[in-house]
């Protein structure tokens, strides 16, 4: 067969104001770039368990205005996208069932609302894709494609995980690729549309599986930027030993998620930035306690850091590896003075960068179940402002046009020329007046 995979992710603001401030702001420009610049991993990965026997090609598509037509030619299309797109992708997928060409779907929207994906598509797949891939492929290929493939309970294997179809990108288009090494998390915060939404359980993949995913990676590029595609890179420390031993010494830079306990480990730190560590994406969620209770599901861990935060930041940049701090607004509990103490907060811990997105409820979150009990969905089935940037939800302590306008104030304050440069070289500085042996990643 010859199959079409198309990934439609790209970067979607509703609210216009942002948008135009988002084209001008130098610190939100660069992470929406390389937000929208990966590649689908998944996609990637069913392309690698489809060859040899079946003809394979990965297609981008950021945006249905840009597309004169529909893939033609395929014996089969999947499409993979997010819930800011995903009418888009219903749209695409719709307009290629009637030209004949099934469709299958995937990914965390579609696992969370398989029906309504359904009215557009010819399957889908709920859960993770790898573990019946093959037999949608056969199904397919014998004309009796089901409507549903449910991976739930499958227990699929991480050392089971091809090597993804790497050499089917133009590499000349990133600036980054991704290698996932675990999937799930063990913090569940009520708001997570990550891998938690695919699989219960916390699962890693073999060290051996990863070399042979960065030495393929090598093998296109001289010298990568990797992504560690996990919700939480180093919960297992000791195999992060291994890897990055291997790692040190490969030309590799590489940028990673995590929680702030790598922070308690300073001879990690120091092999992470001898590996070629160049920035950790620590979700903070919130610069107050009050935002912070209760956001786990399980065993509100992030509250119980709180008090850890400032000498965590100011350990991790010590070693000459940047933070990038997260902050979500408009949690329960938050207040309109929420905005002013999240830039505080940045300016008192001279965090390297900073990343900021409104509350948001996602379908098949424990969030949006619970903001549906309560009546504080604003617009339940608009998927399309499920963006990390538009307000879906009624917040417990403001109004939604008080999130939002203040929300925009401060990526104003946090974004601009002045106030980036400032975080910059002052890390920058510290490092220069206490450089560590072995050279600074940058």
């Amino acid at each position: 067969m010859r199959i079409a995979l198309v990934a439609m992710s790209g970067i979607r603001v509703c609210d216009e104001e942002l948008l135009r401030l988002g084209l001008t702001l130098p610190g939100f420009v660069e992470r929406s770039k390389t937000i929208a610049s990966l590649p689908s991993l998944g996609l990637l990965t069913l392309a690698a368990l489809s060859r040899p026997q079946h003809e394979v090609d990965y297609i981008e598509i950021p945006d249905m205005a840009q597309v004169d037509d529909i893939p033609r030619g395929y014996d089969l299309v999947a499409i993979s996208s997010y819930s800011a797109q995903i009418g888009e992708a219903y749209e695409l997928a719709a307009r290629c069932r009637e030209a004949g060409t099934p469709v299958v779907m995937g990914g965390p929207h579609v696992t969370a609302l398989p029906d309504e994906a359904l009215v557009s598509c010819s399957a889908v797949v709920v859960g993770e894709g790898e573990p019946l891939w093959g037999q949608v492929l056969s199904d397919c290929e014998n004309g009796r494609l089901a409507p549903v493939y449910d991976a739930r309970g499958c227990g699929y294997d991480l050392a089971d995980a091809p090597v993804p179809a790497f050499d089917l990108l133009d590499i000349a288009k990133y600036n980054r690729l991704t290698v996932q090494t675990s999937r799930g998390c063990p913090h569940r915060c009520e708001f997570c549309a990550g891998s938690v939404m695919l699989t219960d359980e916390y699962k890693q993949k073999p060290v051996a599986n990863v070399v042979a995913e960065i030495e393929s990676i090598l093998g296109i590029w001289d010298h990568p930027f990797i992504e560690f595609a996990d919700d939480n890179s180093f919960v297992n420390k000791s195999y992060w030993r291994e890897l990055l031993g291997w790692l040190k010494g490969r030309h590799v830079k590489w940028f990673a998620e995590t929680d702030l306990s790598v922070s308690e480990d300073e001879d990690l730190l120091e092999l992470m930035r001898r590996s070629g560590c160049v920035q950790v994406l620590i979700g903070l969620e919130s610069p107050v306690e009050a935002g912070l209770r209760g956001l786990e599901t399980r065993a509100d861990w992030k509250h119980r850091q709180h008090p850890r935060y400032r000498e965590a930041i100011r350990r991790i940049q010590s070693h000459g590896i940047t933070v990038n701090g997260c902050f979500i607004l408009g949690l329960d509990g938050h207040t309109t003075e929420v905005f002013d103490q999240v830039y505080d907060f940045v300016r008192e811990t001279e965090l390297y960068e900073v990343q900021v997105t409104i509350q948001t409820a996602f379908p098949g979150t424990p969030l949006y179940d619970r903001l549906e009990r309560e009546g504080r969905l604003l617009e339940p089935t608009a998927w399309q402002k499920c963006t990390l940037f538009d307000v879906n939800y009624r917040p417990s302590h403001m109004t939604p046009e008080e999130l939002a306008d203040r929300f925009k104030e401060l990526v104003v304050e946090l974004y601009g020329d002045e106030f980036t440069t400032w975080r910059r070289s002052t890390f920058r500085k510290h490092l220069r007046s206490h450089p560590r042996e072995g050279g600074v990643a940058s």
